[in-house]
């Protein structure tokens, strides 16, 4: 089923034409977005790196607008297994486009969160960071959560107060999952819905500068 699933290429946003010595970080939108939804971060994130917005391969049911990661509705619903399917996706998309990066790191929102997460649990050794926004990590064990425990990469996991489309029981098993599995930096926003705000973005503004700060020092 995975090899099946594939991000199309032609549809990624850079915002670097000659980036293929630059540190990278991808964007991975939200249910019913697209590759435009979250390009329109990129002046209020730090300078001397590319982005690239990617388009997330699947379409939800009509008449829903846009993309989508893995299915939402149904039984198997927001199932970790298809979470797993497309992190699978995005990492043979990232192989294939960004295999000399000097380092990568990965801002996802809501359904582009958890693939975010998902994908830093299938490769713990691929990702210098990860800004996990209004999502969750999948529940169950991967092969690389041990290796991942070990490493703790730092993350940070912003959501709000008010944010009612993400299940409880998600957040709180993200809430027991990430400290255990990364150096985590999280923030719950007061009166925040499923939404980014000024204030979440200055704070992922400072810890994507760190990372930077971190390859500058390696």
């Amino acid at each position: 089923m995975s090899e099946n699933l594939t991000i199309d290429d032609s549809a990624t946003r850079w915002s670097h034409l000659d980036r293929d010595r630059m540190p990278l970080l991808v964007l991975l939108h939200g249910y019913g977005a697209d590759e435009h939804d979250l390009f329109g971060l990129v002046p209020h994130l730090p300078k001397g790196i590319a982005v690239a917005s990617v388009a997330a391969p699947l379409a939800p049911p009509w008449p829903m607008p846009g993309r989508s990661w893995y299915a939402i509705e149904g039984l198997d619903g927001r199932s970790p297994g298809a979470v797993t399917v497309a992190a699978e996706a995005f990492l043979r998309w990232l192989d294939d486009v960004a295999r000399d990066a000097p380092s990568v790191a990965l801002l996802g929102f809501s359904q582009g969160a958890a693939v975010s997460l998902q994908a830093l649990r299938l490769a713990p050794d691929r990702f210098g960071a990860v800004v996990a926004l209004s999502g969750y990590a999948a529940s169950g064990e991967l092969p690389g959560d041990e290796a991942l425990a070990e490493l703790r990469p730092p993350v940070f996991w912003g959501r709000g107060t008010h944010d009612d489309v993400i299940p409880p029981a998600l957040v709180e098993h993200t809430a027991q999952w990430l400290p255990a599995h990364s150096d985590l930096s999280g923030r719950v926003y007061t009166g925040l819905t499923h939404s980014i705000s000024e204030e979440e973005l200055a704070d992922v503004h400072r810890f994507l500068t760190k990372w930077i700060e971190g390859i500058a020092k390696d």
